[in-house]
């Protein structure tokens, strides 16, 4: 891999760094990362060194001297990612983890794709590679089979700051997905399982399962709130999701980068220009009353299921009786 210059900014816009890439790696002189931490350089220069006294890293494996160039008057040591996130740790610094996220995701950018998201390079117009793929890999999503939220969950992998191993991730999914619901149906996705099951109804309940199923219904299913929307709701939550992807596909055509905060502002603005309430509570049913509930519902359904499948086979049994003529 040729060596590249990206440019790495926060998303305060307070911290703006030159981010050596070579070697499948990302490189940071000790003034950078004394800039990103929010640290003295010697402060910084201590945390390496005992780094390297404590063999938690090899220094010739993870510290290279670059060329001199008409910006520098000498050579400069640069640090590899693994002594950047060890350096962070120890100084316990927020934008450690961020930088490690923004880092992890352009070098896999560079490796898969061969290119690299660049805030910088937007403005010169020589990142179009990255967003006409971009743009062409929405456009693939929203004409996906996909479930409504997988698509969903597919356009958010775009954003700069994605880490699908950080717990905010998970929770952000949960908090775009009540508020899809309750645009739809003034409940949250705990609400509309605990008030829709019901063992005595078809399906326990669920409007939007195959009908096919019947007497085949898996627990897990029950405890997914889409499986209670009616067809109208069904209908608007597609037509919502619908015009979500159209704005992902927008922004990308416009070459704007998005942060994992930013698509949770630009839903709420779709959802108001359509009309619909916000969320802004967090229900009056808990995630683990929906899962008790169903999970009782599942139990009596089940019940029944097995009783009128008793019936019907005695009922299969009487008519073959009948068809029997006497004598034989």
């Amino acid at each position: 891999m040729n060596s590249e210059i990206l440019i790495y900014q926060n998303q305060e816009g307070t911290i703006k760094i030159d981010v050596r890439l070579e070697e499948e790696t990302v490189w940071l002189t000790q003034e950078q990362m004394a800039t990103l931490f929010g640290k003295a350089k010697s402060t910084i220069n201590e945390h390496i060194k005992n780094i390297y006294e404590e063999k938690e890293l090899e220094e010739a494996m993870t510290m290279k001297k670059f060329g001199i160039s008409e910006f520098q008057q000498k050579a400069s040591n640069y640090y590899n990612l693994d002594v950047v996130i060890s350096v962070g740790y120890r100084v316990k610094s927020l934008q450690g983890t961020q930088f490690r996220i923004w880092a992890t995701q352009r070098l896999k950018e560079y490796i898969v794709k061969g290119f690299a998201l660049n805030d910088e390079r937007f403005k010169t117009g020589s990142s179009m590679n990255y967003f006409n793929e971009l743009q062409e890999r929405i456009r693939e999503i929203r004409i996906s089979e996909k479930l409504f939220y997988q698509k969903i969950k597919d356009i958010y992998k775009t954003s700069i700051d994605y880490d699908p191993n950080d717990e905010k991730t998970t929770a952000f999914f949960k908090v775009v997905q009540n508020k899809l619901l309750w645009a739809i149906s003034q409940q949250t996705a705990a609400e509309l399982v605990y008030r829709r099951v019901d063992a005595s109804l078809p399906l326990i309940g669920m409007l939007s399962y195959d009908k096919k199923a019947i007497g085949q219904v898996k627990k897990a299913e029950v405890a997914i709130a889409k499986n209670y929307l009616n067809e109208d709701e069904i209908k608007l939550l597609g037509l919502l999701v619908e015009q979500y992807l159209a704005f992902a596909e927008t922004m990308a055509q416009q070459h704007q980068p998005m942060y994992m905060k930013d698509w949770i502002k630009r839903l709420d603005v779709i959802l108001q220009l359509n009309g619909r309430e916000l969320l802004t509570h967090g229900g009056t049913i808990s995630h683990q009353m929906a899962l008790d509930k169903s999970a009782i519902e599942y139990q009596k359904y089940k019940e029944i299921i097995k009783q009128e499948e008793k019936e019907q086979s005695l009922k299969e049994i009487e008519n073959d009786i009948k068809k029997l003529k006497p004598g034989k």
